[in-house]
């Protein structure tokens, strides 16, 4: 069965440069070309576009080029590995929202300041209580998220206020990633507006229950993807 270009732009509501494009990375078979240079598709291009198109909103691009690829070489067991390390990210990232929406609950913060008895701490000491890398610490310094002033008589640079940010930083950036959101979070923060803060990260949940319908939406269209080429191949 032959496709002009234009009849799947149109079934995936797409510009025909889209298919181009896909076609220009690698990640769909090569085109038929007629004698006139016009491009044709087949069935199999067909659930390729189809599969894209499904796999984009759940795994992003990024996933989409690493997958495609190893469909045209037949590696169909290493792509289905390939997407099941998505969703496992996912999965973490579900349970670190959890806990970062849990721990800027007011009285989870009030817990944590209570047991902070010291006025001020090392770097190393923040290492070892937060599990925060000296590396990231000062990454976050230089991003300007937490802004700590050295104790002049021991050298020590964070406070217990600072404390309770990098808290803050570590388990909302789990979630979100973004420092910008983060730095969002910290000013509503910073204006008392815990529930504010917290319902960024609740957000953030709430896109994640969406990206994982997605995910088996587009695992739904990779496998018949996958199932169609098996049945080429016989």
């Amino acid at each position: 069965m032959e496709l002009r270009p234009i009849d799947i732009a149109k079934k995936l509501d797409v510009g025909t440069s889209a298919l181009r494009h896909y076609e220009e990375w690698g990640i769909v078979p090569k085109a038929i070309r007629k004698a006139n240079g016009y491009r044709v598709y087949t069935e199999i291009h067909e659930a390729y576009f189809q599969c894209i198109r499904a796999m984009y909103p759940g795994f992003g691009m990024g996933t989409v080029r690493r997958v495609m690829p190893l469909l045209q070489e037949n590696k169909y067991i290493e792509a289905l590995w390939e997407v099941n390390q998505v969703q496992a990210e996912l999965f973490e990232r579900k349970q670190q929202a959890l806990d970062a929406a849990s721990i800027l609950s007011p009285d989870n913060i009030q817990d944590f300041m209570k047991k902070q008895q010291k006025k001020y701490y090392s770097i190393g000491e923040v290492e070892d209580e937060l599990h925060v890398a000296a590396t990231t610490l000062r990454h976050w310094e230089k991003k300007g998220l937490i802004t700590p002033e050295r104790n002049p008589e021991n050298g020590y640079r964070y406070t217990r206020e600072d404390m309770r940010r990098i808290l803050i930083i570590k388990t909302v950036q789990s979630s979100v990633y973004l420092l910008d959101t983060v730095r969002d979070i910290l000013d509503k923060i910073q204006h008392h507006s815990l529930t504010d803060a917290r319902k960024i990260v609740i957000d953030a949940l709430d896109y994640m229950d969406y990206q994982i319908e997605q995910q088996l939406r587009g695992a739904y269209y990779l496998y018949k993807l996958i199932d169609l080429l098996k049945e080429q191949n016989n």
